[in-house]
């Protein structure tokens, strides 16, 4: 075994050379074995990449325990197996287990491994994690060196296109992405596929680019020390074969042939693979067991990086919320940008991001004041979303802000990885619902909290003025867990008790999944959310000498008030869920569940916008989508 580890800028030696051939070749053995027992899996990306993974942890992960992010999350087998070598998982275990039910082994990486900093699968999204990490450690002046490796195949996505460029725009000059450059997509060749110039687009972000024999551990080590002394984001294209080191796949991979991208050898290929060309030595696995003993740095227990949901978060101070007084006008985002900004004043984890919004979402008053913590990332708000995931998981806390409409749809699969990785981000959207007026309805975002009814790690909020805004923007940066807040556009009064003074006022504590009592009744129950609340206590007041209505708000679309729920309707009978968002996977929908589960006989409108609309004031297209005060007075008297 070699003497001593190699310095970055440093040559390798020989020893050093010799040991990373044995410990590949020992990896190719592990990725052979487990995709042949699985029948299942990708062993051909995972051969051609391993030779930059064992280059990268026996010398760099295993002494520093410096983040990598593989973003081509397929080619677990080869992460699974350099994890292995490394003494951090059970290498008999991983052969065995992986790809079967029950195992944490899946068939793409996953953060359940101990040393898989974040579990990646869609492509595209793993580069920009591997960008918030490298964010982190210049927020922290630490600075230290952020690996991610990608596909080639995988530059095809807008995500990485705009993680290029905010990488570029901020510096990132501590981070090093490697393409596995073996032209081969899934279906076929790179050049069948989808001809693209990885060299040229890379070089007009302004990154620095080096190409490489990805085989060539002496080229790879020194682009490596090279991209230390960069003063950009740095891109190694590796050029690397499919199937590399496998007898009956490298001729394949040399002829740019898809056959082994993601399909198992059959047991008896593999056998002999492994019993031949694969074999290891008794000296070799001595070596191996040799290096092992040599690893200083260990991963946690993967246990250790889930949170439980909606837990305090040490630390974070909520600061003093901001009351607006009875008879005040204000829009819920505004209330959003004056608590971040009272919140960023608190904690110096606090951060924010916006994608060429940041007027509109009101990132900007945290911004004038934190310029440093507030991140403009153009118009990528995929990129964004998986930014704020890798920063959630480096200490920070993430406020993540957009349109609704572009929040739910373009980034939902981001979101969705995020949810997945059990990450810690804030996504706060504005202009959600009728409530964005005029821009019509390709902004109308009437299905946006439908898009994470489905996530079991993303909670969904919305707020019924600016004062309950404030309260709950504190406590969803003081829980851990993914959140998404909608609100409106549009400016409504402060909701008011019946003596005058604001209901979210003094004295108030935001507690999720409970249901604020705004006005007591006896002949209808109304639920309301949002801005409806105040239309639904506006008819409540109108309608008192003439019918007792009682309303009800809620804030926490998956955890319905049941206890509030039941009590009100076994007194009234009758039932008006009243939401700007469509009755299909909104409020109306799970409501309705919770009233058929407790079994409850009673009578039940849900009032929602059935439709798009098109272009109008918010009150005017309240009116004409049936969810305006007239409409709801109407309801309630002839239920």
């Amino acid at each position: 075994m070699f003497k001593t580890f190699p310095q970055i800028g440093q040559p390798l030696s020989e020893e050093h050379v010799d040991f990373l051939k044995i410990l590949s070749r020992s990896c190719r053995n592990a990725i052979v074995a487990m995709v042949a027992n699985s029948q299942s899996g990708h062993p051909g990306g995972s051969c051609s990449v391993i030779d930059y993974l064992a280059l990268l942890y026996a010398f760099i992960i295993s002494q520093t325990g410096e983040d990598l992010v593989i973003s081509n999350g397929h080619v677990s087998p080869a992460a699974y197996s350099i994890l292995a070598e490394m003494g951090y998982i059970s290498r008999e275990e991983v052969v065995r287990d992986f790809r079967k039910n029950g195992s944490v082994f899946e068939g793409h990486i996953t953060r359940h491994v101990p040393g898989i900093h974040y579990g990646t699968g869609p492509l595209g999204v793993g580069v920009s994690v591997a960008c918030g990490i490298a964010q982190s450690e210049k927020l922290n002046g630490k600075n230290r060196r952020v690996f991610a490796v990608a596909g080639d195949g995988e530059c095809d996505e807008g995500q990485v296109y705009e993680m290029m460029h905010y990488a570029n725009k901020y510096k990132l000059d501590n981070y090093t992405l490697f393409i596995d450059y073996n032209q081969v997509q899934l279906t076929d060749s790179l050049k069948k596929v989808m001809p693209i110039n990885l060299k040229q687009i890379f070089e007009s972000a302004d990154w620095n680019v080096m190409e490489i024999d990805g085989h060539d551990f002496e080229a790879m080590w020194k682009a490596i020390g090279d991209s230390y002394d960069s003063i950009k984001p740095t891109v190694i294209l590796g050029h690397t074969v499919m199937g590399k080191g496998v007898s009956f796949m490298e001729p394949d991979g040399q002829d740019h042939l898809s056959t082994w991208h993601g399909i198992p050898p059959k047991p008896e290929q593999a056998e002999a693979e492994l019993a031949g060309p694969l074999k290891m030595e008794k000296g070799e696995i001595e070596l191996l067991d040799a290096f092992r003993k040599e690893v200083k740095w260990k991963p946690k227990d993967s246990s250790q990086y889930f949170t439980e949901q909606l837990a305090p978060m040490p630390g974070v101070k909520t600061g003093t919320p901001n009351i607006l007084p009875a008879g005040t006008k204000a829009d819920c985002r505004g209330a959003y940008g004056k608590a971040l900004l009272n919140l960023a004043k608190e904690n110096e984890n606090i951060v924010a991001m916006t994608a060429d919004l940041g007027g509109s979402v009101k990132t900007n008053v945290m911004g004038k004041e934190f310029p440093e913590r507030v991140f403009e990332v153009g118009i990528a708000e995929q990129h964004m979303v998986s930014l704020a995931g890798g920063l959630s998981l480096s200490g920070f806390v993430p406020f993540a802000s957009t349109f609704g409409v572009f929040m739910s749809s373009r980034a939902k699969d981001q979101a969705r990885v995020n949810d997945i990785n059990v990450t810690n981000v804030k996504m706060v959207s504005t202009h959600c619902g009728l409530s964005v007026g005029e821009d019509g309805p390709t902004h109308q975002a009437i299905d946006d909290m439908g898009s994470f009814l489905g996530m079991f790690n993303t909670h969904v909020l919305e707020p019924a003025d600016a004062n309950q805004t404030d309260r709950i923007i504190r406590y969803i940066a003081s829980h851990y867990g993914n959140f998404y807040v909608r609100m409106g556009r549009h400016k409504f009064e402060v909701i008011l008790k019946k003596d005058g003074t604001p209901f979210y006022g003094e004295g108030y504590e935001f507690e999720y999944g409970k249901a604020d009592l705004i006005r007591t009744g006896t002949d209808v129950t109304v639920i309301a959310a949002g801005s409806m609340v105040s239309i639904a206590v506006g008819v409540a007041d109108q309608l008192k000498n003439d019918l007792s209505v009682e309303v009800l708000a809620m804030s926490a679309l998956k955890q319905i008030d049941r206890e509030a729920l039941i009590t009100s309707l076994n007194k009234t009978g009758k039932l008006i869920t009243i939401e700007d968002h469509n009755p299909h996977n909104g409020w109306a929908s799970q409501i309705n569940k919770v009233v058929a589960e407790e079994g409850l006989s009673v009578k039940i409108k849900n009032m929602a916008v059935e439709k798009y609309q098109l272009s109008g004031k918010p009150l005017e297209l309240y009116d004409a989508a049936g969810i305006g005060p007239e409409d709801l007075k109407k309801t309630c008297l002839n239920l």
